[in-house]
């Protein structure tokens, strides 16, 4: 199992610790509930710095983009991000990703799903025909994710950039807690607000840039976060997660992902997506909140009331916001109707839901 550069400090606050992607990562500490509360309520920090990162540079390096990804990267000025998939070839999803503007035409950089990143390296690189210079800089990057209302206000004193008036999917770069070429991000995966930092594992920088934000912030509530309430928070927003909502096998229309796939340039698989769009697809990512007493789970069916299949989860849990057993599924496109109640098959029983619409908070 990998390390982060933060291991050590989660073994040192007592986190329940667990192999993730081939990392050692907290998948919690004071428990989900407080975890996920701490974070929609006031903030914590959780690291991630398993993901990927790849730097794309070069005169060409706009162009390969365009050509791997769904959503249109020509539309990102300087200090902005987007969100994105890599299509397959059948018109399936590689990962989906971040895509980062650091230098318009010329500088990106791709944060990528910490289980995909040869994968999501080899597919870019096969496709790499003009040369463009790319590096894989994931082992040595640090990424913390310190979100929730009260983040930014929590950690303005520790940079001079203006993060408090930072706009949704924008970034600056600078100093942060006295280190240099810290990449601050208004992104996260929790829709409770907050930042992402980016920033280069050496000379003690880790442990320099955790301990500024839990010295200034632990006063303050600020908690550390594991990758339990990740999903929690997460699956309440009803954010895909790459390996259970979305795979190689899924489109990113049926997955709700049309307003990432654009069809204004050419991409992989776009004449197999544009059919798609053209003739509808068969099945469709829905929300669904448990009627019947039951959590669902990843590969339970989704049944009709006769108990007749026509889906099946993709993730569940019991919400700790809305104190209620929450999901999220593939069904037919005739039980996708808003407030259309479907059944979740649980060993021999099937249990009541509905179908709700996202977020579920």
């Amino acid at each position: 199992m990998k390390n982060t550069p933060f291991t050590q400090k989660h073994i040192a606050l007592g986190a329940k610790m667990a192999e993730f992607a081939g990392y050692n990562m907290p998948i919690s500490y004071s428990g989900i509930n407080d975890e996920h509360a701490a974070v929609r309520s006031n903030a914590g920090v959780f690291d991630v710095s398993h993901m990927g990162e790849f730097i794309l540079k070069g005169e060409h390096a706009l162009d390969l983009i365009q050509r791997v990804t769904s959503n249109d990267a020509s539309k990102l000025t300087a200090g902005k991000a987007q969100y994105s998939c890599l299509p397959n070839m059948e018109g399936g999803i590689v990962d989906d990703l971040l895509v980062y503007c650091i230098e318009e035409n010329k500088v990106y950089m791709l944060v990528v799903n910490a289980s995909n990143i040869e994968k999501d390296w080899n597919w870019i690189s096969k496709f790499n025909t003009n040369n463009v210079e790319m590096h894989n800089i994931s082992d040595k990057t640090c990424l913390l994710a310190i979100q929730g209302p009260n983040a930014t206000k929590m950690l303005q004193p520790l940079t001079d950039i203006d993060i408090l008036n930072l706009k949704y999917y924008t970034f600056a770069k600078g100093k942060f807690a006295g280190v240099d070429n810290v990449v601050i991000s208004a992104t996260g995966y929790t829709g409770a607000g907050g930042i992402e930092i980016y920033f280069e594992d050496k000379d003690g920088s880790g442990e320099k840039v955790w301990d500024a934000i839990f010295n200034l912030g632990a006063p303050q509530g600020l908690k550390p976060i594991g990758l339990g309430a990740r999903d929690t928070l997460r699956l309440e927003m009803g954010f895909c997660l790459y390996g259970n909502d979305i795979d190689d096998t899924t489109s990113p229309l049926e997955a709700g992902l049309g307003w990432i796939t654009k069809f204004t340039k050419d991409f992989t698989a776009r004449p197999i997506l544009e059919k798609q769009k053209a003739t509808g697809v068969t099945r469709k990512l829905i929300g669904f909140e448990m009627i019947d007493k039951g959590i669902p789970r990843h590969h339970y069916e989704i049944k009709d009331a006769a108990g007749n299949k026509i889906g099946f989860v993709t993730s569940g849990t019991q919400a700790p916001s809305l104190q209620k057993a929450i999901g999220i599924g593939y069904v037919n496109m005739d039980h996708s109707a808003l407030d259309a109640e479907i059944y979740i098959g649980v060993r021999d029983k099937l249990l009541k839901a509905k179908v709700v619409k996202f977020p579920f908070v």
